[in-house]
């Protein structure tokens, strides 16, 4: 449960008034002093809080507006104005500086923004000290007058008044995080991706977050002001500016007390050890070390995470279908649909996207596909606004094509990922709460209404959640996962959803239930775009599907005529006028198998993606691996080369089992893995790329005469032999990778997709190579999407289908065999 709920809160803020309240009738002078900055501080800390803990950003400088806000405090009050107004006039002005400062200052992340937030705090420094006639400069402002409290001593009165701002800033920041502003502030903090994909402006909520925070820090400096009486630049260091920062940090960025708690320790502990004066920073020093080694989350972070746990609530069984379908009904009669009409984009030297036109009506379901490197999620991040097209219109009853993704969700377009981008400190109905403002910020500290929880809870219903709704997202499973980002794309009430990969990592059942639900969303008068790999799905929901390859159109028209197209079947298996050159003879060798995989089954939290796999490869065989995308054939060499551990079965390589060793073991032992997008280091030559490939070895490297060699295998690689890597062409990077592998002199090459993204003469000149390797006796085991291309070289080769092997045996068997076309494309939907 958030320290933040419904009773805990209100009871907390209560409690802390009274003990501040009493204390400030009680302590001596002295104490009342470091009482009033005790307070204080926590209200800087809440400022921050709302900066860090909700936005997410950093700032080094807010003692920058602790001193804006004192100094026009001062000036206030000397000229005569009383210290209500003198405070808010402070909190406005230090807010407007913070807001201009936020519009440069967040064009840039993480360090940079940290390094503009110092050289701001330094500015504002040397700015007090060089504006003699308004701010008395180094000398500073003498003679503030102490305002009067009626019969109450002045200093007991900022003290109160301290209490009081201290009390407020927490209740304003409660209300803040529960609110629609406070949901846009953490969704953007959370990933900017989904945010912009449900209509955030991150810039908008960031520069508001930055407002608020620097009109509470400038309200806590106007009372530094009266309660000194006397202020000059070097009453506000920088060092105080790094403590505040650790306040919130300590005590728990994102937890309401956190800021109270950081600001006891800033503020009281310095005084404690005020007798150990030349030790005292060195105690400091590993006191905060050592909490934030034990919590990293901060105390009361920690503290939350271990004992307060969110009461649990869950979405109806059934959800009701007329509430939500008035939800996504539409005013102003018949709606179109989405219009894409020659559209492209060009990255560098690469037409990711060329002439792709194709229509989703309202109320439809239309699915892209295509090979590995097709363009299918580059069309998707063309359609919502993440890309801007080179050419082509996108139109949805308007021109969206170049808009920013923000402003293209708002016109109805919604969106889910291949990799879940849920908000994950929020919990689940947080997230549909925030998609449902559909970019909007609303009013200030307004709480939703009722009948927005109920819709989100049918939304949840509606796509088979059965989970807490109140649990944090990161918390999920991953088939929650999928169903939540889903129902959260539904809650920003979409024209057009487009969904990439849903089905991805689902068992076969979980992917029966989302046929119903998409054609269930279609009836909702939804356009449904769907990019899946998972071809009976795909099969079984589409009216129209569009194939892509290489950024390219092929194919568009109904199931069965897209699935009986030889053009489509072509993309899929791989087709190419070059021929590999054959084995002169078929292999003969040794059946004594280096590698041996039983009952290998891999997962990544949810459905198996490889199940009950059993393989063998011999000695100077060429073993080839094929499936659809999706099918679980990278899967298997990542856990073969020990980047995935398997969740059970066997893995022997030379009689030693290897499924629970390391990576950098299993590629001494002999298995070097070429990984599917080359995966060089980019900055570093192709000489230094090669060597690295012998890294693992014991015996006598002679470096030079094995580069020799592998120029002789790749001729084209001599004359950029001290280039930088990332300089390369695709398929010289891809030559690079595989002279790297070579270079281990492994006892197993493999191969993971080497003709991805290759052009047609780098994928022959590359398969050379791979037929020579053979030929050679070197041991490989090969995974490609073109099919056919990868039997002409292979010995035997395995077909996987949905994570299991369907069909097995030797190159020429499979060549024409139609389990190999199903295993791509899906049965027939006749």
């Amino acid at each position: 449960m958030n320290l933040s709920n419904r009773y805990l809160a209100p009871s907390g803020l209560a409690a802390l008034a009274l003990l501040g309240s009493s204390l400030a009738f009680v302590l001596d002078s002295y104490s009342l002093l470091v009482f009033t900055f005790c307070a204080l501080a926590a209200v800087v800390g809440v400022g921050l809080n709302i900066l860090m803990g909700l936005s997410g950003q950093i700032s080094f400088g807010h003692i920058a507006f602790y001193a804006i806000g004192a100094y026009i405090s001062a000036l206030l009050l000397m000229a005569g104005l009383p210290l209500g107004l003198a405070l808010i006039i402070a909190g406005l002005g230090s807010g407007l500086v913070g807001a201009l400062l936020a519009l440069p200052a967040l064009r840039v992340t993480g360090p940079y923004l940290a390094m503009v937030t110092i050289a701001f705090a330094f500015m504002v420094h040397h700015g007090l000290i060089e504006w003699q006639s308004l701010t008395g400069g180094a000398n500073g402002l003498i003679g503030i007058p102490m305002p009067a409290f009626g019969g109450l001593d002045g200093n007991v009165g900022l003290a109160l008044l301290a209490t009081a701002l201290m009390v407020a800033a927490l209740a304003f920041y409660r209300r803040l995080q529960g609110s629609g502003w406070g949901r846009a502030m953490r969704a953007v903090k959370s990933t900017e991706i989904a945010a912009r994909s449900l209509g955030f402006n991150p810039m908008q909520t960031k520069t508001l977050a930055f407002a608020l925070s620097a009109t509470l820090t400038g309200m806590a400096g106007g009372l530094v002001a009266p309660l000194m009486m006397f202020i000059s630049p070097d009453s506000f260091p920088f060092s105080q500016s790094i403590l505040f920062v650790l306040a919130v940090i300590v005590g728990g960025s994102g937890t309401l007390f956190g800021p109270v708690l950081g600001a006891l320790l800033i503020v009281l502990l310095p005084e404690m050890l005020s007798g150990l004066a030349e030790y005292r920073l060195l105690i400091f020093s590993m006191l905060l070390l050592a909490v934030l080694w034990l919590a990293p989350r901060g105390v009361l972070g920690a503290l939350q995470q271990r004992w307060w746990q969110a009461p649990s609530a869950y979405a109806p069984k059934s959800a009701n279908r007329h509430l939500l379908a008035r939800w996504f009904e539409r005013s102003g009669g018949e709606a179109q649909g989405l219009q894409v009409r020659d559209v492209g984009i060009r990255f560098g030297g690469v037409q990711a996207a060329s002439a792709i036109s194709f229509s989703a009506e309202q109320g439809s379901i239309t699915s892209v596909i295509g090979p590995n490197g097709a363009g299918k999620t580059t069309l998707l991040n063309l359609i919502s606004g993440f890309y801007a097209p080179d050419s082509g219109q996108i139109e949805l009853e308007q021109q969206l094509a170049g808009l920013p993704a923000w402003k293209i969700a708002r016109a109805g377009i919604a969106r889910t990922y291949q990799t879940t981008q849920l908000f994950g400190e929020m919990s689940v109905l947080e997230n549909l709460l925030a998609a449902m403002q559909q970019g909007q910020l609303g009013l200030p500290l307004a709480r939703p209404p009722a009948e927005q929880e109920e819709l989100a809870l049918n939304l949840l219903a509606l796509v088979g959640y059965r989970g807490s709704v109140t649990c944090a997202a990161d918390d999920l499973p991953h088939v929650d996962r999928r169903l939540v980002e889903i129902a959260r794309a539904l809650a920003s009430r979409p024209r057009v959803l487009l969904l990439d990969e849903p089905a991805a990592g689902l068992s076969r059942s979980d992917t029966d239930r989302l046929a119903g639900l998409f054609k269930t969303l279609a009836g909702f008068g939804i356009a449904v775009i769907l990019v899946e790999h998972d071809m009976p799905l795909v099969m079984a929901v589409s009216q129209r599907i569009l194939v892509l390859d290489a950024g390219r159109p092929i194919a568009w028209g109904t199931p069965d005529e897209v699935r009986q197209d030889p053009r489509v079947v072509a993309a899929y298996l791989g087709s190419t006028d070059y021929q590999a050159q054959p084995r002169d003879a078929a292999w003969a060798g040794s059946r004594d198998a280096i590698l041996f995989v039983k009952d290998l089954v891999v997962d990544y939290g949810a459905a198996p993606v490889v199940q009950g796999v059993d393989l063998l490869v011999n000695p100077g065989e060429l073993v080839a691996i094929l499936g659809a995308n999706g099918a679980g054939k990278s899967s298997i060499l990542q856990c073969l080369a020990g980047l995935k551990r398997p969740s059970s079965g066997l893995v022997v390589l030379d009689d030693v089992n290897i499924e629970k060793a390391e990576a950098s073991a299993i590629a001494a032992r002999g298995l070097a893995l070429v990984p599917e997008g080359r995966q060089l280091f980019p900055q570093l030559s192709v000489r230094d790329n090669l060597l690295l490939g012998a890294y693992t070895r014991t015996d006598q490297v002679d470096a030079e005469a094995e580069i020799e060699a592998i120029l002789r295998r790749f001729p084209r690689l001599r004359e950029r032999l001290d280039s930088p890597a990332g300089l390369l062409s695709g398929g010289e990077q891809q030559m690079v990778a595989v002279g790297r592998g070579l270079m281990a002199k492994p006892r197993i090459l493999l191969l993971d997709e080497p003709s991805l993204g290759l052009a047609p003469a780098m994928i022959a000149e590359l398969y050379d190579a791979l037929a020579s390797l053979r030929d050679e006796g070197v041991t490989l085991l090969l995974v490609d999407q073109m099919a056919n291309l990868a039997l002409q070289v292979a010995d035997r080769a395995y077909v996987l289908e949905t994570g299991r092997i369907v069909k097995s045996g030797s190159a020429a068997e499979l060549r024409n065999d139609p389990e190999l076309e199903a295993a791509y494309l899906g049965e027939s939907a006749a």
